[in-house]
């Protein structure tokens, strides 16, 4: 059993440096096998390819952070109309606090890096756009609530909303994969959406 893990620890180990260096595409299954010092039978005891090697990697901390995003979202749409203008921002801003803080405290185990930076080419490569694409459709139907609540609303697109949307999480994201202290990191994450919300309140008319 030692054995058998021992052998698992040493081909993620090699795997995350071989896909960290590499990016998913670049990266050599025959260079990630002679690095763990295993053979390819052996890898293939344990993994049924390089993408499924990945995947093991990168599916705890996507789960983690999309799930929590999901929570947000869904706790916000879920109060009574009435009260989600004055709870809006709070959920979102607990939720990219903690996912600031989780990102910190698995950096140095890289597999947030991996989600961010070296997915081109396996499931994960769309994870940002895939929460972007959520953003966008609470936010149409926050805009339909303040709506229905007697808010004069102008015409907003949904494009825009998507350029809007991708530009901010872009943003959380860019700011938190590149080794950022924690305080600088939260600080500045505060100052983007400080940003953003004014710019909705521009364009609601407020």
């Amino acid at each position: 059993m030692e054995e058998t893990t021992a052998t698992l620890e040493k081909i993620q180990e090699a795997a995350l440096v071989e896909f960290l260096d590499k990016g998913f595409q670049g990266a050599s299954l025959r260079q990630i096998v002679k690095n763990a010092g295993v053979t390819t039978g052996a890898f293939y005891g344990y993994f049924s390819s390089k993408e499924a090697l990945f995947n093991a990697l990168v599916e705890p901390h996507a789960a983690a952070l999309m799930g929590r995003f999901m929570e947000a979202q869904t706790s916000f749409a879920e109060l009574p109309e009435e009260q989600q203008p004055d709870h809006m921002g709070l959920e979102s801003s607990q939720c990219v606090h903690w996912m600031v803080d989780y990102i910190c405290d698995h950096r140095g185990e890289a597999p947030p890096g991996l989600l961010f930076t070296r997915s081109e080419g396996t499931s994960y490569e769309h994870f940002v756009h895939n929460m972007v694409e959520v953003e966008v459709e609470y936010t149409l139907q926050y805009i339909e609530v303040l709506r229905r609540l007697g808010k004069d609303i102008p015409m907003l697109d949904k494009s825009l909303c998507h350029i809007i949307a991708s530009g901010m999480m872009s943003g959380i994201f860019e700011i938190v994969i590149h080794d950022m202290p924690r305080e600088q990191a939260l600080r500045d994450v505060d100052q983007l959406r400080d940003f953003y919300t004014a710019g909705w309140l521009k364009l609601m008319g407020a």
